[in-house]
């Protein structure tokens, strides 16, 4: 390349960086669902126009890096300096996508190669979230799917494939759209477009309906960003208290809203039982407390008029917030920010706690981003999914709106209604087919009483599981070994 081709270069990787960051207005707190639908068009283009596939590679790395630190520039506070770092690793999972973008959409564009770009380009896409959802590489946050999660019609398609089908579909509609603008195969890209756009509304209207079965009364327990624990546990119990009179079934905290062990702790337990005869219902807390074993866990703890009742300790854990992976590589990390001195104590899997005779799956905070976990509580029985978590470090970003609108992806995919109660917001609540019955914003305070309907079904997701990342996996193979050789006057990197 010559020189006075850097700047065209330099000035391509900038705007594949802006354009990267477009799609992430379709998460909260923005909520434009719709810009998800068309907002990956931009940098497809810039992809497209690169001067060669490493180009197209690279430009689809950058713009990759730009959406994860737009939709979790909050993590600054917790990961410090090495949050570009983090997203730049992340991004590096979008290299094929460029590639292969650039080698089909590339011009000129036959009827063809548009039709491969249809399937192969939303399958790199979703190969790249399944790769990211890898637990220590931070889990599922912002699969381009879950930017739906306020529309249950769009969203709909979650109950067939989960998020990643949703994911494939909206990848779909942008590269449609942009083989629409490179003029190659209209008629297949006016297709796809039009299937990729119906296929969430169609099984809204024609799929089964979980009907509205029993309602059960959930009050979520929302008393804010209090950094003293027994302030905190004092305020979740003075607005439990409120509730009396108003019969709700279920009181559910949020994250680390008990800073005591119960077992070592039998006053705080004491009355917390006590708390639960007054209400008339079990209280689901969260205990963030030393165990006498010296671990620190985590863990939803169902508490009845008669003691304990069960309880649910979180598997997945926070990289960074909880643990720090390659402590002795990454620790030094914790000097600069709030990552976790020391690390919390894992789980073994999902269980069921029963209130009564009401199945409940519990899961906790960053839990809500994965899908196999809501998948695996509605296997085992779970008629409700109730969520607890703790956003106070990143109080007022868009972590809070955007953790609470998971349990929304996860209800439609597991055919379970869901509930989420956040320590200081946002809360919110959802029937089965993703419908909003709740919000509270971080600036409530309070307990409020919502009708969940538990109604359910079985949904094709939780029979077949994971099957869009298998198939996204072999079509990905396939395109690139097919197109690996270079065509006309194409160059691969190194």
């Amino acid at each position: 390349m010559p020189p006075s081709a850097n700047p065209e270069r330099v000035r391509g990787a900038v705007a594949a960086f802006v354009a990267g960051a477009l799609p992430a207005l379709a998460f909260p707190a923005p909520a434009w669902w719709f810009v998800a639908w068309f907002g990956v068009v931009p940098l497809l283009w810039l992809v497209r126009t690169a001067p060669g596939p490493g180009d197209g590679a690279a430009r689809g790395w950058l713009g990759a890096t730009a959406f994860v630190l737009t939709t979790q520039y909050w993590l600054a506070g917790s990961a410090g300096l090495l949050l570009p770092v983090l997203a730049a690793g992340l991004g590096a999972l979008w290299l094929p996508w460029g590639w292969l973008a650039h080698r089909l959409l590339a011009a000129p564009v036959g009827g063809g190669r548009a039709t491969v770009a249809l399937v192969a380009l939303p399958s790199a896409w979703v190969a790249a979230e399944v790769a990211r959802s890898w637990p220590p590489l931070g889990g599922s946050w912002a699969p381009l799917g879950a930017s739906q999660a306020s529309q249950p019609v769009t969203l709909a398609s979650a109950s067939l494939g989960g998020v990643w089908l949703t994911s494939f579909l909206v990848v779909a509609a942008n590269t449609a759209l942009a083989g629409l603008l490179a003029g190659g195969g209209r008629l297949g890209a006016l297709m796809c477009l039009a299937m990729s756009v119906a296929v969430g509304p169609l099984w809204y209207l024609l799929g089964p309906d979980p009907g509205a079965g029993p309602v059960l009364r959930v009050a979520l327990v929302q008393p804010g960003d209090i950094a003293d624990s027994d302030a905190r546990q004092g305020a979740g119990e003075l607005w439990t208290a409120t509730l009396v009179g108003r019969r709700p079934d279920l009181v559910v905290w949020g994250e680390s809203s008990v800073g005591q062990d119960l077992d070592s702790h039998p006053e705080a337990l004491a009355r917390l039982v006590e708390l639960s005869r007054r209400v008339g219902a079990d209280v689901l807390v969260n205990v963030d407390a030393r165990a006498p074993d010296g671990r620190i866990r985590k863990s939803s703890v169902l508490i009845g008029p008669d003691g304990l009742a069960g309880s649910y300790q979180k598997t997945r854990l926070v990289p960074f917030g909880e643990y720090v992976p390659l402590r002795p590589l990454f620790g030094w990390v914790t000097r600069g920010s709030k990552a976790a001195a020391e690390d919390r104590q894992p789980g073994a899997g999902p269980v069921v706690l029963r209130a009564g005779a009401l199945p409940i799956g519990a899961l906790i905070s960053y839990e809500a981003v994965f899908p196999d976990l809501a998948r695996r509580e509605a296997q085992l029985g779970a008629a409700l999914l109730a969520y607890q978590s703790s956003t106070s470090s990143f109080q007022g970003s868009w972590a809070q709106p955007q953790l609470a609108a998971q349990p929304a992806v996860r209800a439609v995919e597991a055919g379970r209604p869901a509930v989420h109660a956040g320590l200081s917001g946002d809360s919110s609540a959802f029937d089965a087919r993703g419908h909003r019955l709740a919000w509270c914003p971080a600036g409530f305070r309070g307990a409020v009483v919502v009708d969940v309907p538990l109604g359910s079904t079985t949904t094709w997701y939780q029979r077949l599981g994971d099957w869009v990342p298998v198939v996204a996996f072999a079509v990905l193979g396939a395109a690139v070994v097919r197109w690996r050789r270079p065509a006309g006057g194409d160059t691969l990197p190194g």
